[in-house]
This record gives structure tokens, sequence and C-alpha cells, in this order.
């Protein structure tokens, strides 16, 4: 499992505020809001894609090229409709691909390139 640095991230996340000047929380940030739909307990198997989300976050943490704190940062960071529309796993995913751009590692456009590659091949 990847661990973090011991000490605390900097968020990339402004404050949102209304014209009331309440601050409105981040969109994973849904503690105690009121809400109608029930809570789905139920577990759910892993995927083959998501056991290789996870095996590359691993190997990624492994290789130091990025942590827990940064991979956090990374899903809190996401917009809030591209936040509500990804799985658990995906969202991952686009955590990894942020801070792999971040960092240098990757570009967005080398990303692109390998994606459309992967969708070409497997159809």
């Amino acid at each position: 499992m990847c661990v973090g640095v011991g000490r605390l991230s900097v968020y990339s996340l402004p404050s949102v505020f209304q014209g009331s000047g309440a601050v409105m929380n981040p969109v994973h940030d849904t503690g105690g809001v009121p809400n109608d739909e029930p809570i789905d307990r139920s577990e759910r198997a892993r995927t083959e894609w998501d056991q290789r989300t996870s095996a590359l976050i691993d190997v990624l943490c492994e290789k130091r090229l990025i942590n827990v704190d940064q991979l956090r940062r990374g899903i809190e960071s996401l917009p809030s409709d591209e936040y509500r529309s990804l799985s658990y796993y995906e969202r991952w995913a686009a955590s990894v691909e942020i801070i792999l751009v971040e960092r240098g590692v990757l570009s967005a456009r080398e990303i692109d390139v390998r994606a459309a590659a992967i969708a070409e091949r497997w159809g």
C-alpha cells in the first residue's frame, strides 16, 4: 500500500463562496449532507481493471513516483461533474494521470496517444 510522506499536503482546491459568505464543501466532502438516497452497503467484487489500477498505483508508489497524499489531492481536485461520473478506481486512474503530468513523467499527449492505441487494440 502507498504511504504518505509524513507531512501535510498542500491542496489546490479553492474555497467556493456563495453570496451569503457560506463556504461550500468540495464534491468529495459529503459527510453530514442531507440526502434521500439510501446508502449502498453491498460488497462489490473488484474487476480486473480495478485490480490493475490498484497494482499500477502500488508500483508507482514503490518507485516513489507518487504517494498517497498526492493521490488524494488529485482525486479531490477533480471537477464535480467528473468526480460524480467516475467509479472509485476511475478516480484513482484520473488522479494518477494528473500527478504524472504534473511531475513531468508523461505528458497529457503521451497518455492520450497510448490510451488511443490501447482502445484500438482492444476494440
